[in-house]
């Protein structure tokens, strides 16, 4: 079996009140320079999410790629203070009409790379809209252009149960049927007139695997005075490393180096809520800079499986993105002409990851809903013991993005 992780997120949008407004949807190219910036807004908006999350108790694993792409597409039909709001709490540094471009070439890029360097990945949007509900043709020509999302129209109003299971079965279908019942009973209803959807799918090896021989039950610290026993994997060779004072950082890069895991390791169990509370986007950004090839790494990793699922309403509106949320005053006008206008009522995101010895499979899903309303000398080998509590990312190499991040506090749970 392979590392797995599945993730979906969904938005789910009700009714509130506003008119329309026309957005050039023409299909445009990005340069380079635009998807950095929209590389480097999605990590930002990482860090935020994961200051937020952790603290929670326990295990944590969600995608940020995921969850900003499914925004991103609510924040196309966005206006006025709505939208203003939405850029600042979503790093959108980026105009409209250049930041979709940006973030559909970063998608194109991601889908194009899986058979060409010997793994799997691929990124898939989707529209459920209310049959009858009437949307601007360029809101969803800009969604079709920029993030190849179709429009399908479902009828919420009287089969609402009927419209849920047709969602999650196309979840299941992008993830590999890693990802169920994304979107819960009763969350979906006669007033839901919009969900956006987005899944991200990995699948993938270490680019050196790990020795299953090797594989033993070791303890794990939870903390310093409490352990438990779980398959820890070990490996010995030359990985990109950096340290500072209280961490060591260490990539584990997959079969054909365009996408590493990326470890951030506390010196000692205790210390992973300082780390934590020092993670912002500009520190990833420079841990990872600074990494550089150690000759000698002797490494020991759990095996380990997470599950996760958020409704991450609350913990937008934390980051400011408030607006978006209040039927009276939202304002998603560039989407619809329809008298009474759109908000966000729910927006779910259901992660699933599964590490071993061989490498990576990878999953996940958004979706929003709308109704209406210093390195030692290499002749000293470095003990990366990941024994206990760490961070850890996926990325993307070459625009740096971050798809995955999470926590893992205790493998045995």
């Amino acid at each position: 079996m392979r590392w797995l992780i599945a993730m979906v997120c969904a938005l789910v949008i009700p009714m509130s009140a506003w008119g329309a407004e026309i957005m050039d949807s023409s299909p445009a190219s990005s340069n380079a320079s635009d998807r950095e910036a929209a590389g480097k807004g999605t990590n930002a908006f990482a860090a935020d999410l994961y200051g937020q999350l952790r603290t929670q108790d326990g295990n944590l694993f969600f995608s940020p790629e995921s969850i900003s792409t499914a925004l991103a597409m609510t924040y196309a039909g966005a206006r006025g203070d709505t939208a203003v709001e939405m850029a600042k709490s979503l790093h959108f540094t980026l105009p409209q009409e250049r930041l979709h471009p940006a973030i559909g070439g970063l998608l194109r890029d991601l889908n194009a790379g899986e058979q060409a360097h010997g793994y799997q990945l691929k990124a898939a949007n989707a529209l459920w809209a209310q049959q009858g509900y009437e949307f601007t043709s360029s809101f969803l020509a800009l969604l079709k252009n920029n993030y190849d999302a179709g429009l399908t129209t479902l009828d919420f109003a009287t089969a609402a149960e009927s419209a849920r299971t047709t969602i999650n079965r196309w979840v299941e279908e992008q993830t590999a049927n890693k990802i169920h019942d994304l979107i819960p009973p009763n969350v979906v209803n006669a007033g839901t007139r919009l969900v956006l959807t987005n899944a991200v799918y990995f699948k993938g090896i270490w680019q050196k695997p790990f020795d299953k021989a090797q594989t033993r039950n070791e303890d794990f610290h939870i903390s310093v005075s409490q352990s438990v026993r779980v398959p820890l994997m070990h490996s010995f060779g030359r990985f990109n490393y950096m340290q500072r004072d209280i961490f060591q950082v260490l990539e584990l890069p997959y079969n054909g180096q365009d996408l590493s895991m990326i470890i951030f390791l506390p010196k000692e169990p205790d210390e992973l809520p300082a780390l934590e509370a020092s993670l912002t986007q500009e520190a990833i950004a420079q841990s990872l800079a600074e990494l550089a090839p150690a000759s000698k790494v002797d490494l020991s990793l759990p095996k380990f499986k997470v599950t996760a699922q958020f409704n991450l309403s609350k913990t937008l509106k934390l980051l400011g993105m408030k607006l978006a949320f209040d039927p009276d005053h939202a304002d998603f006008s560039g989407m619809t002409s329809a008298p009474a206008g759109l908000c966000i009522s729910d927006v779910i995101h259901k992660s699933y990851v599964d590490v071993n010895e061989e490498g990576t499979e990878a999953a996940a899903a958004t979706a929003v809903l709308m109704p209406e309303g210093a390195r030692p000398s290499d002749d000293t080998p470095i003990l990366f013991h990941a024994d206990h509590p760490f961070i850890f990312l996926i990325r993307e190499n070459f625009s740096g993005s971050i798809l995955f991040m999470g926590r893992m506090n205790n493998p045995a749970s």
